[in-house]
């Protein structure tokens, strides 16, 4: 493939920049980077995959999590979920080997090869319920809250562990993270109360 421009490259390079470093190869085009000088400096090494269709900059830092950002690039509507919320509320001792994620029962279930996805269908309601919304690396990433997960961790413990999530209600309470009330309402939105209930008086 025949090199582009110096103009080019350093057109490119800069609109990457003002991206944080990361992009969608679909953004990268609409933004008005050729295709041809986009995938020479993915085969030159100037661009690096974090993922299928989207790229980081090599010269810019990586993101602090490039995984959670490769996959929220790929899916913006999904909101971080369980054992990868957290991880990003730094909660807990568990290392994710996934990006778990939320989306809405009914929908099917993204074909990502890498970084690997878990996919947890909630309803309308719990979907709803604690989303908060904060930037990694230039990348909006949904992630829901501290009392929220606590509270998904018991609803899905037969899928990630019941120690997972009384470590994670521990951690929450004694490091006044998330009150008890804040829990409960979450923990009934999941309808899982009448588990957490004897797990939070024990603490109380």
């Amino acid at each position: 493939m025949r090199r582009p421009t110096e103009t080019a490259l350093s057109a490119a390079a800069d609109i990457f920049e003002r991206n944080a470093g990361v992009m969608r190869t679909t953004d990268a085009l609409g933004s008005g980077i050729q295709a041809r000088t986009l995938y020479w400096m993915r085969d030159e090494g100037l661009l690096e995959r974090l993922s299928r269709g989207v790229y980081h900059l090599a010269s810019h830092p990586l993101p602090p999590q490039p995984d959670v950002t490769a996959v929220m690039q790929r899916v913006p509507t999904a909101i971080l979920c369980l054992l990868s919320a957290l991880d990003f509320h730094e909660v807990g001792t568990q290392i994710p080997a996934e990006v778990q994620i939320a989306l809405p029962r009914g929908t099917k279930s993204p074909r990502i090869d890498y970084p690997r996805v878990r996919v947890f269908h909630m309803n309308a309601a719990s979907l709803e319920a604690g989303v908060e919304t904060s930037q990694v690396g230039g990348t909006s990433v949904r992630v829901f809250g501290i009392a929220k997960t606590v509270a998904d961790c018991f609803k899905y413990r037969n899928r990630i562990g019941t120690d997972v999530a009384v470590e994670a209600l521990q951690e929450v309470v004694r490091g006044r993270r998330a009150s008890s009330s804040e829990i409960m309402k979450f923990a009934r939105i999941d309808r899982v109360a009448n588990t957490v209930r004897p797990y939070l008086e024990a603490l109380l």
